[in-house]
């Protein structure tokens, strides 16, 4: 069969509901991997022992394992002990913990990056230790670690395309089921490699730009 692209415009709503869906996954999954990221990495560091070591395995278990593996842990697994969850928020939550690992790594060596002169400073100056964070310290920690944060940012886009197997409607499953009725994969694998291009291209720009600011601000 010779390549037909002619099939694909039938089918662009499906395949551009798919980006959408992709694009909310990626922006509601990247939030929670950053919050949670710099929360875990400032209980590490800056938190007791008997907290830090125990969500330090926990970051270990998260790194070390496959994606799919944690999806289907949180999906099938927990359904056995009888939590429930919609096949949408596992996937954002599975691939919100799972990059916040990654994070939380990256902003802990930004926090140990920042000056531990300022701390002492603000102390003096009577800041205590969670203003001292909040105020001081953190903020110039998000800042330096931006650009990486960013680059973990546009492999979870492109990781969303694993969340096709718990159905989620993403732009690979729906590129499927045009497929599925066309039988044209070539065609329609093509076309998505292309959106999912677009989309990491846009990302990558909007990115550039906050990490010039950031920049800027330091």
């Amino acid at each position: 069969m010779s390549l037909d692209l002619s099939v694909v415009p039938s089918y662009w709503e499906i395949l551009f509901t798919g980006v959408l869906w992709t694009v909310l996954i990626t922006v509601l999954a990247g939030a929670i991997s950053i919050i949670l990221g710099m929360l875990i990495a400032t209980t590490t560091l800056y938190g007791p022992k008997l907290v830090s070591l125990p969500i330090r395995g926990i970051m270990f278990l998260f790194m070390g394992t496959p994606l799919l593996l944690q999806l289907y842990l949180l999906y099938y697994g927990l359904s056995q002990v009888g939590i429930m969850l919609p096949a949408f928020w596992t996937g954002i939550i599975g691939l919100g913990l799972h990059y916040a690992a990654y994070n939380a790594d990256i902003f802990g060596a930004s926090l140990r990056g920042v000056d531990s002169g300022q701390m002492e400073a603000a102390r003096t100056l009577g800041f205590g230790k969670g203003a001292t964070l909040r105020h001081f310290i953190v903020p110039q920690a998000v800042l330096a670690a931006l650009p990486q944060v960013g680059n973990n940012s546009i492999i979870l886009l492109k990781d969303t395309a694993v969340l096709s197997v718990l159905g989620i409607a993403e732009l690979v499953l729906n590129a499927q089921r045009a497929i599925s009725e066309t039988y044209r994969p070539f065609e329609f694998y093509l076309t998505a490699a292309v959106l999912y291009y677009i989309v990491n291209i846009a990302m990558e720009v909007l990115l550039k730009q906050a990490a010039r600011k950031a920049e800027a601000i330091r």
